[in-house]
C-alpha cells in the first residue's frame, strides 16, 4: 500500500485544494501605483519586461526581476548580466518596432527621460506601462518593492528595500545634523548644468547636510552661469561628468580663486553611475559625497 493511499480520504482533497490555491496565487492579478499616480494592473506577474532606462534595468535586477527583462536601452551595463539583454535603442530614441517585436507584457518607463510621444504610442498597442520618477532617496526603496510586485519577486524586492532603508537611516543618523556646507553640483560644462530642488541629487546633498546653492530652481537640470556660481560662493564644487574618470573641466574652476571651494581645494568628483542613477547604488554615491563634505568641514579656517 502506498503512503498516499494509506492517508485518510479527507486529506487528498485538502492537498488538491492547496495545490489549486498555490496555482491560483501564481496567476493572481497584481497592481501598483506608479510615480504619476496611475494604477498599473496585470492579470498575472510580468514575465517579459522591457526597461527604457539604464537605472530602471538595474533596479529591476535589484528587485529580483532581472531574469524577466527581455529588452532594454543603451548603457544598461549594471549588473554585468544586463549587458547581454537585447537593445531597443537609447532612452531618448526608442526603437518602437523593436519593443513591440519583443512582445512585452510590461514596460518600465522613465518620466523625465523617455519621450511622452513614444510612451503614448506604446500604450496604443495595449502594453501596460509603469512610469518611474523617484525624486527623493527614499523613493528608490518604494520603487524596488513595486517592481517586485509587478514581477512576482516580492521576497527578494522586500529584502533589497529593507536593506536600502537601513543603510539610508544610518547615513541620516551619521551626517544629518552636521554643520551645513554650501554645495554646487555640476552635471556638465557646456552648457553649465546643475541640479534643481526637485532632482534626487539635491536630496543626496541634503542627506549629507549640504545646501544646494541652486535649490531655489525648479527645473530638474537648470542651466546656470559662471557668474551665478561665483555669486553663490559654494564651499564645495562636485562634478560628475559622463564616465568613471574625473572630468578635466572640473579644474577650470581653479581660475576663480574668490570661490571658497577653490580657495580651500574642495573640488570633488563622484562617478555618475553612483549618483545620477536612481538605484540602490545611489547610497554608494551618497556615502562618498558625505565624506567629501566632511573633508570640506575639516578644511574650514579655525575661528
Amino acid at each position: 500500500m502506498s503512503v498516499v493511499s494509506s492517508l485518510p480520504r479527507f486529506v487528498a482533497p485538502t492537498a488538491s485544494a492547496l495545490l489549486l490555491l498555490a496555482a491560483g496565487l501564481l496567476h493572481a492579478e497584481v497592481g501598483v501605483v506608479d510615480d504619476t499616480a496611475a494604477t498599473v494592473r496585470l492579470a498575472q506577474p510580468a514575465k517579459r519586461i522591457v526597461s527604457l532606462a539604464p537605472h530602471l534595468t538595474e533596479t529591476l535586477f535589484a528587485a529580483g526581476a532581472g531574469e524577466h527583462v527581455v529588452g532594454t536601452v543603451d548603457y544598461s551595463d549594471y549588473p554585468p548580466a544586463a549587458s547581454r539583454i537585447s537593445r531597443v535603442g537609447g532612452y531618448s530614441q526608442i526603437d518602437l518596432e523593436r519593443v513591440a517585436a519583443l512582445r512585452p507584457d510590461l514596460i518600465i518607463a522613465w518620466e523625465s527621460g523617455n519621450a511622452a510621444a513614444h510612451l503614448d504610442r506604446l500604450r496604443s498597442l495595449g502594453i501596460p506601462i509603469y512610469v518611474s520618477q523617484p525624486n527623493q532617496i527614499a523613493d528608490v526603496a518604494s520603487e524596488i518593492e513595486r517592481l517586485g510586485v509587478l514581477a512576482g519577486s516580492q521576497p527578494v524586492a522586500r529584502r533589497a528595500a529593507d536593506d536600502f532603508r537601513r543603510r539610508l537611516a544610518a547615513l541620516q543618523a551619521r551626517y544629518g545634523s552636521r554643520p551645513p556646507v554650501p554645495t554646487f553640483y555640476q552635471i556638465w560644462k557646456q552648457p553649465l548644468l546643475t541640479v534643481g530642488r526637485r532632482q534626487i541629487i539635491s536630496d543626496v546633498i541634503r542627506l549629507c547636510a549640504g545646501e544646494n546653492v541652486f535649490a531655489r530652481l525648479e527645473s530638474m537640470a537648470p542651466t546656470v552661469t559662471v557668474e551665478a556660481v561665483i555669486a553663490a560662493n559654494p564651499e564645495v564644487i562636485v562634478a560628475s561628468g559622463m564616465g568613471e574618470a574625473r572630468p578635466e573641466w572640473l579644474d577650470d574652476w581653479r581660475r576663480w580663486t574668490s570661490i571658497s571651494a577653490v580657495a580651500r581645494g574642495n573640488l570633488f568628483f563622484v562617478p555618475p553611475d553612483l549618483i545620477q542613477r536612481h538605484t540602490p547604488r545611489l547610497l554608494d554615491g551618497a556615502e562618498l559625497l558625505c565624506q567629501q563634505l566632511e573633508t570640506a568641514r575639516r578644511r574650514r579656517p579655525a575661528k
